[in-house]
């Protein structure tokens, strides 16, 4: 919302885990008027209710939701990027697994050249390169640090 001057109507892309942080974007998204795009690989998706939640929202406040396993498809048209661990505490005896099924999901300037013209990045830290990229975590288009800051004054 700072960066944009409103959510209404900005394409969020999600790629990665199908973890907690996606499922509260998924509980918020079409509510504050945000199409939603989500890229998991198979066997990662998100919680099937949170997705039969997140559907009902978007019927009812007339926003779009697609479900993936392709990156490049969930971040064509995108605003804002964004991912997350692939490897949350406790799951450290999966790493080798993960990080292979998540090979391709890391975004980078590839990804991003089907996003909007005006997409930007963010990440809710801490970051590994194999999720994004040196060339887009550190670029001007990436939120990373800002939304660090905006996180810190909400706890």
């Amino acid at each position: 919302q700072e960066h944009f001057g409103g959510l209404k109507g900005l394409t969020i892309a999600w790629v990665g885990d199908g973890n907690n942080v996606l499922q509260s974007f998924m509980t918020s998204a079409a509510k504050l008027g945000m199409h939603l795009r989500i890229a998991t690989p198979r066997g990662f998706e998100p919680d099937l209710r949170i997705t039969k939640i997140t559907e009902q929202n978007s019927k009812e406040y007339g926003t779009k939701l697609l479900l993936t396993t392709d990156p490049l498809e969930a971040a064509d048209s995108a605003n804002v990027l964004v991912t997350d661990t692939w490897i949350s505490m406790g799951q450290e005896e999966e790493k080798k697994e993960r990080l292979k099924a998540f090979q391709g999901y890391q975004i980078t300037m590839q990804t991003a050249k089907s996003a909007a013209s005006n997409w930007a990045f963010l990440h809710c830290l801490p970051r590994k390169p194999e999720e994004v990229d040196d060339e887009v975590f550190y670029s001007p288009r990436s939120l990373v640090f800002q939304e660090a800051e905006n996180r810190k004054w909400t706890i």
